[in-house]
């Protein structure tokens, strides 16, 4: 891999990781017009901790009164201002280990070498995306979210481990489906973004090795920060089109992709 191709992957990486147009899709896609052939894992990975980092500096502020809360329960000087701490907490546990369950399975149907399934997969974000344009987004906040938002968002974003499955889309939209507040389901999705990227990680760094010897450091270092620098600009410009309701807007962009993708493929 060159340093030019490592940093358009980053910004490949950096735009379709919070965007709901699928990451691991596109990196597929992408591979196989630059014929780049097989790379190791934890290369998509290093990219995704790049964006982590910018879900980490944008929700600063929640992730910060979220640990408050968690060590104020921790040494029991937990209040009822903790509660819907607590509760997000809770929610975020519990979907990210049916998450985990569910991709465990997932994984063992590898699809990443079918970019015509992965075409295909596009079209089922689109439709997901272009259904929440009848989804009534005046939902309410964490207060009322329970068991049922924990299953349904940790499924969605256990079948995003599919390339051409947006994981960011599907859980904005799961969210959005199980009544939280649009504004609220953005901010959701990218909290629960943080565990799963994490788990990730973890199960990757087996392969710490066999990438330092393939892939110059440099050329990885200029994918992480270009991944960083470009997801930041991408997850303000989501924030923004999720308060607006118009998170269908990408379905017009992943159709036409999904469709020529798959024959060109």
């Amino acid at each position: 891999m060159t340093l030019i191709q490592s940093i358009f992957l980053g910004a490949l990486q950096g735009i379709a990781e919070f965007l709901p147009v699928s990451s691991s899709g596109h990196l597929v896609v992408f591979r196989n017009f630059m014929h780049l052939g097989e790379i190791s894992p934890l290369f998509d990975i290093l990219l995704h901790v790049a964006t982590l980092m910018v879900v980490l500096i944008v929700f600063r502020r929640i992730i910060v009164d979220l640990i408050k809360s968690l060590f104020r329960f921790i040494t029991r000087k937990a209040d009822e201002s903790d509660s819907v701490n607590l509760r997000l907490i809770l929610i975020i546990l519990l979907a990210s280990a049916i998450t985990a369950v569910l991709g465990l399975f997932i994984q063992s149907f590898d699809v990443s070498h079918k970019p015509k399934l992965v075409s295909v997969l596009f079209l089922v974000t689109a439709a997901v995306l272009l259904l929440t344009r009848f989804i009534n987004t005046e939902g309410a906040g964490y207060e009322k979210a329970g068991v049922k938002t924990a299953v349904i968002t940790g499924i969605a974003q256990g079948l995003a481990v599919f390339p051409g499955i947006s994981r960011s889309g599907m859980t904005i939209a799961s969210s959005l489906w199980v009544g939280i507040d649009k504004e609220k389901a953005g901010e959701y999705s990218f909290l629960l973004s943080i565990p799963a990227i994490a788990g990730a990680l973890l199960l990757e760094l087996r392969d710490l090795e066999q990438l330092s010897g393939t892939v110059d450091p440099l050329v990885i270092s200029a994918g992480m920060l270009t991944a960083f620098i470009v997801g930041l600009a991408s997850v303000l410009f989501l924030l923004r089109l999720i308060k607006r309701n118009k998170l269908h807007y990408f379905s017009i962009y992943l159709i036409p992709f999904g469709i020529i993708s798959f024959f060109l493929l």
